[in-house]
């Protein structure tokens, strides 16, 4: 019995310290365009429509909230709704051409 008590706490002290030595993995892609950072923070393709990605981007150190991005129109679509073409924002042409659509 005292054998299994001391395999058991065993494994949740490393459990543990697992948790606490390995950090999660944050990876952000970023590229500077017109003079400003612009990174890719979240990503995720929609399974319906292949050529729609919901992102968050950060611009500058500031985090855009998640917008839809469509590839085949060639425009973003804000959390209110707003239609946002590519050309006043060049954040959507850098998603679409990374991703090659």
């Amino acid at each position: 019995m005292i054998i299994v008590l001391k395999i058991i706490l065993i494994l949740v002290l490393i459990l543990i310290n697992w948790g606490i030595i390995i950090p999660s993995a944050q990876a952000e892609f970023c590229r500077q365009i017109n003079g400003h950072e612009v990174c890719i923070i979240k990503i995720k393709r929609s399974a319906k429509n292949y050529w729609e990605y919901r992102a968050s981007v950060k611009i500058d150190q500031e985090i855009r909230p998640i917008e839809i991005y469509d590839c085949r129109r060639g425009h973003h679509i804000t959390q209110n709704g707003d239609i946002i073409t590519f050309k006043s924002d060049q954040v959507g042409d850098l998603i679409c051409r990374i991703l090659k659509r």
